[in-house]
């Protein structure tokens, strides 16, 4: 539940949270500051992959 909270609010956080790899973090991160929305999707799809 946690996650998914943080995936919608602050998705670089939830990302380092679930120790995805350092690249993926900083995709993450331009992609939430450029545009928010593809960075909440980026951040969901990086946690529910297994």
């Amino acid at each position: 539940m946690l996650t998914i909270i943080l995936n919608i609010v602050l998705p670089p956080v939830s990302l380092v949270l679930n120790k995805i790899a350092r690249k993926d973090i900083t995709i993450s991160i331009i992609l939430t500051f450029l545009f928010f929305i593809p960075g909440i999707i980026h951040a969901f799809y990086m946690t529910s992959k297994p």
